[in-house]
């Protein structure tokens, strides 16, 4: 899919009082501006992200009762389960809620369900063959829970209390829980939607710690430090691609700057090391592409719970062993996928009116569910349109659906609800449940939804320039600039830019698709050259030797306690 390739163009007054008051490289300057930055205050506190600037999560709604219930259950000595979720988002945040009661003193356990047996989220079959037999008392569902309604009336039945923490997509009514902190709710004021899963119970910890110490609960015992969770909430909060602004920044960077100093946990350190990722250089994007995927391949290929044991494991032995179990299911997760890809491109070769549409809607018998999610994300960067990928078995439909921006996935689905039998997620992602018997019938009415709400601009993707920037304008004091915008994400990405006439003064490929070169601006300095990398090209193709355009990222590559400028080529 060729994009539309647009160069921001930034009130230049803006860029001017950058320039001036912070002071600031005219292209840092700009890339702020086109951020939506627009007062120099508002800039030094996003490059020096902390801790103390998070929003007060306090006035979340129903947050109070949570806490009180739970101040209640540790100091009656309940039964607490934590039900979680599969992917890195739920796993991380199940650990971090586990440990700090587990510090409390909690009789605590832990429960993800398994994605093919089980399915996502809180059930009322787990309420009455586990929580029943298990006698829990309070259950604290995290990442998942606010479609759960079933499941909430049959524990209120028996007398089993449940609290949800969640941040997906809620409508009313709301399940009739003791307690629903999701700031999602229309009704809750407090600014903090963008949280993932996992920031959402890092706001509850910080309002039920306050609580217990309020109630002199941690006299006599340590109060666990929450900063010391912080490199698991980085890792939820990346995976889950949620905006990368205002507090997900700040919990990003404050882990990451963990992690760098090597104050993280084995199972964490064990897994950077499988990864080859090095701890004092780690980035969002080595989070995203390589720990992420790995720690995700536990539950997509055999039960999360390798992974939850993995970053709460205080054994560097174990953690060895345990990373070294994932690293295995990630290679077969990898090999699955492909197998899964190729045959849905080989079913669109055939078929190429499946092409025509807004949207993509396909399925299979018994396609590995594991990994339809990754499918569905593959197609909507292929193809530019919202894609559903369902796998069916028995009569039944289990489905990943991704989206693209401007199309909301979650409100989409909500108006085809009649005709499914469960849906919930965000507005890029989301999963399905579905009949066999209304698939067509789905497809037929979400293609209509789609083509109104996108009309003819659904197909081509709109990719966003920063500005110009002259190879030989690259300085050290550029790129550490540019470094403090760091950590790139969801609403915040890594800053794009445009050069012509750019000689190729050499070039080799290399891991067969990568094509590795040395390059120089035309009319610049003879002697001034940049490495360069552009990834997954055709070996086949001419390398020329000018580029007349090219469109990249250009960052610091450290190695060995050395930096060196290196640039990423996304297009020429």
């Amino acid at each position: 899919m060729n994009p539309h390739w647009k160069i921001d163009q930034p009130n230049p007054d803006i860029i001017n009082n950058f320039c001036r008051s912070l002071p600031c490289h005219p292209v840092t300057a700009t890339v702020l501006a086109n951020r939506g930055f627009r007062r120099p205050e508002d800039v030094d506190a996003f490059f020096h992200p902390s801790l103390s600037n998070l929003r007060p999560p306090f006035p979340m709604k129903d947050m109070e009762t949570a806490v009180k219930r739970i101040s209640r259950a540790l100091n009656s000595h309940e039964k607490i389960m934590i039900f979680g979720d599969y992917d890195v988002d739920g796993v991380t945040a199940t650990a971090i809620l586990a440990n700090f009661l587990q510090d409390a003193g909690a009789d605590v356990s832990t429960y993800i369900p398994h994605r093919v047996n089980d399915g996502y989220g809180l059930s009322a079959k787990y309420i009455i063959t586990q929580a029943i037999p298990s006698g829990l008392d309070l259950i604290i569902t995290v990442d998942n829970g606010s479609s759960s309604h079933e499941a909430v009336d049959q524990a209120r039945q028996v007398n089993i209390d449940v609290i949800i923490i969640d941040h997906h997509t809620i409508i009313e009514p709301f399940p009739e829980a003791v307690a629903v902190v999701n700031p999602k709710r229309t009704d809750c004021t407090a600014g903090l939607a963008d949280l993932a899963g996992v920031g959402v119970v890092f706001a509850l910890l910080i309002c039920l710690r306050k609580h217990l110490r309020d109630t002199e609960f941690w006299n006599g015992r340590p109060e666990p430090n929450l900063k010391h969770t912080c490199d698991l909430v980085a890792l939820g909060t990346v995976a889950d691609m949620v905006p990368l602004r205002d507090d997900n920044r700040i919990l990003t960077h404050a882990g990451m700057d963990i992690i760098r100093h090597n104050h993280s946990r084995p199972g964490l350190t064990a897994l950077l090391a499988l990864a080859k990722v090095a701890a004092e250089t780690v980035d969002s994007e080595d989070i995203a592409y390589r720990l992420a995927p790995r720690l995700n391949a536990a539950g997509r290929m055999e039960h999360a719970e390798t992974a939850l044991s993995l970053l709460t494991t205080n054994d560097r032995d174990v953690a060895g062993q345990l990373a070294r179990r994932i690293e295995t299911l990630n290679t077969r997760r990898r090999k699955v996928q492909k197998n899964l890809i190729d045959r849905i491109h080989a079913n669109l070769k055939d078929n190429t009116d499946l092409l025509k549409g807004h949207s993509l809607v396909l399925w299979g018998e018994g396609w590995h569910e594991g990994v339809l999610g990754i499918a569905a994300a593959h197609f909507v960067r292929m193809y530019h349109r919202p894609v559903v990928l369902i796998s069916t078995r028995n009569g039944s439909g289990k489905g990943s659906a991704r989206s693209i921006p401007g199309f909301d996935l979650y409100q989409g689905l909500a108006t085809c609800r009649e005709m499914l039998t469960g849906f919930g997620g965000h507005a890029l992602a989301a999963g399905v449940k579905i009949k066999v018997d209304r698939l067509d019938e789905f497809q037929r009415r979400f293609e209509t939804i789609v083509h109104v709400v996108t009309g003819k601009t659904a197909f081509t993707p709109d990719v966003r320039i920063d500005c110009k920037l002259s190879l030989d304008d690259i300085s050290d004091h550029l790129l550490d600039e540019l470094e403090l915008l760091a950590p790139f994400g969801t609403t915040n990405p890594e800053p794009l830019f445009i050069s012509h006439n750019i000689e190729v003064v050499s070039w080799k490929i290399v891991g067969k698709v990568h094509l590795n070169m040395r390059l120089r601006q035309q009319s610049g300095s003879p002697g001034r050259t940049f490495q360069a990398m552009q990834f997954n090209v055709n070996p086949q193709k001419k390398v020329p030797r000018i580029f007349e355009s090219i469109v990249f990222r250009v960052g610091w590559n450290r190695w060995n306690q050395s930096r060196t400028a290196r640039i990423i080529i996304e297009a020429v």
